[in-house]
């Protein structure tokens, strides 16, 4: 079994939940008949791992050379995290980076923590996307910080309510490691 295919066993396994009728309220406010919550996967050892190693492969595999990976809290945080591990271990580091939901009420009142500054090139990562809403925060925090980006990269594109689309709308592509496709 390579990666992917133990990622989506794991998601199957710990995150995922499916119901004949919508009963799973989703954050839009939209009702579904399933529901993933990957911090479930993405908070494990193997998962981190898994992701890490996934998300950093689709960088590479896109020929992106972002100095670092982030999103807004709480959903991308491990998973940019996992991704600088990984990529330290192959000798190319790539930063992590957070988004807070809003700046900081104290201190700097930063909304963005990492070491990145202005002009640096970033990957947005996000763990799901259905209206692609959490993203495009993400997106135009680093926008108003000046940050660069280079792509998104989300762990499950559910493929419902335009979020592929809301996200390209931004001007930017959007890339994920699976779809709802390997789960249904």
């Amino acid at each position: 079994m390579n990666e992917r295919e133990r990622l989506i066993e794991l998601i199957r396994e710990r995150a995922f939940q499916w119901n004949d009728t919508p009963t799973f309220k989703l954050s839009s406010g939209a009702m579904s008949k399933y529901y993933f919550n990957l911090k479930m996967v993405n908070y494990s050892p193997e998962g981190q791992y898994l992701v890490g190693k996934l998300v950093y492969e689709k960088i590479k595999e896109l020929g992106l050379k972002p100095k670092a990976v982030g999103g807004l809290t709480l959903g991308a945080d491990p998973i940019s995290t996992a991704v600088a591990r990984y990529s330290y271990d192959m000798k190319d580091p790539i930063e992590a980076f957070v988004i807070r939901k809003e700046p900081k009420g104290h201190g700097t009142g930063q909304q963005i923590e990492g070491n990145i500054k202005e002009g640096d090139e970033v990957v947005i990562i996000e763990d799901v996307v259905t209206t692609g809403g959490s993203t495009i925060k993400a997106i135009e925090a680093a926008e108003r910080a000046g940050l660069k980006i280079l792509a998104v990269i989300a762990i499950v594109d559910r493929c419902e309510l335009n979020g592929r689309e809301n996200i390209e709308k931004k001007g930017y592509p959007f890339y994920s490691i699976l779809t709802i496709n390997d789960f249904i």
